[in-house]
Order: structure tokens, then C-alpha cells, then sequence
């Protein structure tokens, strides 16, 4: 059976420490002013002026020649891989990325296209892995098509790929025939983090996108980028799923704000991210990952309290984080204050004392 999304424990109050998800983010009146005096058109038709400043700004910071707007990063995930590959292809991912692990089957049910999963430490796989992956053409075999990275990695804790590790990975992928596509949810993070300007830490990427609705916290939109060519056949896909629309210009003009002012903060959320991980460092019985950016994974087995019950008794507090595959996950973002990061702290440590 497929359940409806989770609802907060009977009696919780209003969350007011969000570290759930920096898709939390909620915009702030600045860009809500400026969503609300966009210029609008029907974009399925071509005529939304300020989508089409968002895609042009877009194409130009990661490089491309083009970009088509979308309602969400799963849609960008989807349609790439639906142009990239034909029925019976195969693409080759990390075994915990975003594609194969929390996008419904998308790619089997409507690509008809399996995903090869490779192992690796912090979400990502080593140039060597790609290559022992690789296999001739044979009838018996699929036709390898596409190669996926996922930047920042998610489930590996925010990590980010090196730059040079990137352009070794593409450039293996190209020399054996097949296109490259990067998953670019919290690019940006990476960017940052890295002192790497976008186009440069994509270069070799036949197609990236760049969520807007996570740390740069607009409510509603990522930007798929590639040639031309891939982005007319993109739209068709955006056409066929359901992702044209109308006057998106008044989502777009706040992703046009992130652009102008959410992208060198994110800094602020990855030092939070290292505050918060210092302090639970510092408690008995817990285990964290060190975040490279905004992601925050520890476990508390050495406490002798389950994940569960700690998620549990946070929430009752006003105070939200997420459990993923055993791992309790704190994620920063532009709603997160360093005061909250301390309130947090205070609380885990009230709750697993009490307990």
C-alpha cells in the first residue's frame, strides 16, 4: 500500500526549528515582492518574459546553449533521461542516488530504461568504478547510454564531488559512446563550497539542472540545461508530463532573486552545518559525519535511544529533523539562525539525558 506523506505526532506543536529539509524554506517577503510585480505571459506558449530570463541567465552561468524551466527536480531528473535513453538502455548511477532511490520507478515505468548501480563511499563512485562497470556491446547486455552523478550527494552527507574527479568521470563516459548528466539539486552548495563557478564545476556534463526550491529558497521551480537540441526534445517530454505552464513568470521571478541574493549565504548554512556537527560530536554515544555543506547525518546507537524515539521527542518540541536509512539528518538552510543551532543542540541533549 502507498501511504500518504506523514503527518506530525498527535499533539506536536508548531515546528519552530526546521531542519527537516532546506525544501522547508519558505520565501522571504523580498522575493515574494518580487514574484508578485513579475512580468507574465503564457509560458507554454513562449510568451513569459521573465521564464525566459531565468532560462537565458541559466544557460549562460552553467555554460549551455539552453534551458527549459520546470515545476520540480525530479521533472528535470525525469525528462533528461527520457531524452537521453530509449527503451532497453541503461544508466549508470551511484547505488543511492536521487534517480534510483526516491523518484517512484520513474525511469523503468516511463523510460522502460534500467539503472546500474555503482558502490562508493559519501554517495559517489571513483573513475575506476566506472570503468569496471563498462561493458562492450553485446546482444545479451543492454546499451549502456547515460552517466549520472549527483552533486551535492545527498545520502553521502551534502558531499561534494571534486572538481577533477568530475571531469575523469566525464571524460571516461564520452570516450565509451555515452552522454553524461549531472543531478545539480544543491549545486550551488557545491559551488560554494568549492570556490568553483557553476560552469566549470559542469563542464563535460551533457545536461545539469539546479533546483531553486532548496537552499536557495524559492517555493517552486528548477532549470534543466543542455544543447539545443536536447532541450527542444526536453520540452516535448515537459509537454507530455504535464510540467507546461502558464504564468510561471511569477514562479520564476523568484528564482531569479535567489540568483541575485540567496546563492553566497548559502556559506551561512554550510557554517551552521559545522557548528551543529561540533556539538553533537561532543555527546556521548552519538556519531556524526562531517558535512561538506548544508547536510548534517549522525546516529545516536550509543546512546541506547532509538532514532525514532529522538525524532520523536524533537518534534514534540517545535524542533524537526529527518530519518534516513537508520541516519537522523539535520539540514541548514536560510531559515535556520546560528541561535536555533544551539536551541537544537540544547534539546538533543534534554532528550537523550532524559532518556
Amino acid at each position: 500500500m502507498v501511504h500518504a506523506p506523514e503527518r506530525p505526532p498527535e499533539g506536536a506543536p508548531p515546528v519552530r526549528i526546521n531542519l527537516y529539509s532546506d525544501t522547508q524554506t519558505r520565501p522571504t517577503p523580498a522575493m515574494l515582492d518580487a514574484m508578485m510585480r513579475a512580468e507574465v505571459g503564457d509560458e507554454q506558449h513562449g510568451d513569459d518574459p521573465t521564464v525566459h530570463a531565468l532560462c537565458d541567465r541559466m544557460a549562460a552561468l552553467m555554460g549551455k546553449e539552453a534551458a527549459v524551466f520546470m515545476p520540480s527536480g525530479t521533472m528535470c531528473n525525469v525528462a533528461a533521461t527520457l531524452v537521453h535513453c530509449r527503451p532497453g538502455e541503461e544508466i549508470i548511477a551511484h547505488e543511492t542516488a536521487h534517480i534510483l532511490t526516491s523518484e517512484g520507478g520513474a525511469h523503468a515505468a516511463l523510460g522502460s530504461v534500467q539503472i546500474l548501480p555503482l558502490k562508493g563511499p559519501r554517495g559517489m563512485y571513483s573513475p575506476d568504478s566506472l570503468r569496471g562497470a563498462l561493458r562492450g556491446k553485446s546482444r545479451h547486455t543492454p546499451t549502456q547510454r547515460l552517466v549520472e552523478v549527483e552533486q551535492t550527494a545527498n545520502t553521502g552527507g551534502g558531499a561534494v564531488w571534486d572538481r577533477a574527479v568530475l571531469a575523469e568521470i566525464a571524460a571516461i563516459a564520452h570516450g565509451a559512446g555515452l552522454s553524461t548528466h549531472m543531478d545539480g539539486a544543491r549545486l550551488m552548495n557545491a559551488c560554494v563550497a568549492a570556490g568553483i563557478a557553476p560552469a566549470e564545476m559542469v563542464a563535460g556534463y551533457d545536461s545539469v539542472w539546479l533546483d531553486f526550491t532548496k537552499g536557495l529558497g524559492a517555493p517552486l521551480g528548477a532549470v534543466l540545461c543542455g544543447t539545443r537540441d536536447f532541450i527542444d526534445e526536453a520540452w516535448r517530454w515537459k509537454q507530455r508530463l504535464g510540467g507546461a505552464m502558464r504564468q510561471a513568470g511569477v514562479c520564476a521571478a523568484g528564482c531569479l532573486y535567489a540568483l541575485d541574493h540567496n546563492i553566497d549565504r548559502l556559506a551561512e548554512d554550510h557554517a551552521n552545518a559545522k557548528a551543529l556537527a561540533r556539538g553533537l560530536a561532543q555527546m556521548e554515544g552519538v556519531e556524526v559525519q562531517d558535512p561538506d555543506t548544508n547536510l548534517v547525518f549522525f546516529t545516536i546507537a550509543g546512546t541506547g535511544v532509538a532514532a525514532e524515539a529522538l525524532q520523536r521527542r524533537l518534534r514534540m518540541e517545535g524542533i524537526a529533523v529527518s530519518l534516513l536509512g537508520g541516519r537522523l539528518r539535520a539540514c541548514t538552510h536560510l531559515d535556520v539562525a546560528a541561535p536555533m543551532i544551539e536551541a537544537a543542540l540544547g534539546a538533543i541533549r534534554g532528550a537523550l539525558a532524559k532518556a
